[in-house]
């Protein structure tokens, strides 16, 4: 972040701690989404290092925050204003930039691929089931498959085995046995709950916001 003029680093550190929590921001003129008021989580913002008006910060945050609008808010509340210089995003869900490859790196691999060389392209492409390694899981079995991909609920009999982490509303993987990803979604019920209703075979277990592997 870059400021527009000379302000006190106690300052700048006590003014970036009010962003920590939850925050309300209408995302920028220069935005992909619809410009509305939402409410969004900051885990962490910390401050790495001030040089002169330059504010060097880490932070870690809900999907869908815009870092540039904390910049911005921050500078109105600095009373000098300012804007972000540079972002460098560093981690997405189980991703970091440990496993960062350069287009250049994929276009290689991708000709070495077309000669029959598979090896590179396997190290930059990873199977839809490593972007959800970090969600509890659910597991169905196979005769459960077919439907959930055409869209049927997923009732409690069709569940197999399940993570005991799942709690409400978790957004959840669901798995065949195989371990391939059907589909993701909210989990209307916790582990206990699924637990105590699968074994008396009463009720269902539906999730919200259900998004498919195609």
């Amino acid at each position: 972040m870059h400021l527009h003029d000379d302000v006190s680093e106690e300052k700048v550190r006590k003014v970036m701690n009010n962003f920590i929590g939850k925050i309300i921001q209408k995302p920028p003129l220069r935005s992909a989404v619809k410009r509305v008021e939402r409410e969004r989580t900051i885990y962490y913002l910390e401050i790495l290092e001030i040089d002169e008006k330059d504010v060097l910060f880490k932070v870690g945050c809900e999907a869908g925050t815009y870092i540039r609008t904390i910049c911005t808010a921050a500078g109105k509340q600095l009373g000098t204003g300012a804007h972000m210089a540079e972002l460098v995003r560093t981690k997405v869900a189980m991703f970091n930039d440990s496993n960062w490859v350069s287009l250049h790196d994929l276009k290689d691999a991708y000709e070495f691929y077309k000669e029959n060389e598979n090896e590179d392209i396997k190290k930059i492409i990873y199977p839809i089931e490593k972007a959800v390694e970090h969600l509890p899981k659910l597991w169905v079995f196979d005769s459960a498959v077919d439907s959930l991909c055409h869209g049927a609920d997923l009732n409690l009999p069709g569940i197999s085995k399940f993570n005991e982490s799942i709690e409400k509303n978790d957004f959840v993987a669901i798995m065949t046995l195989k371990d391939e990803l059907i589909c993701v979604g909210g989990s209307l019920m916790d582990h206990k709950e699924i637990l105590k209703k699968k074994k008396g075979t009463k009720g269902g277990f539906i999730l919200k916001e259900i998004r498919y592997n195609r």
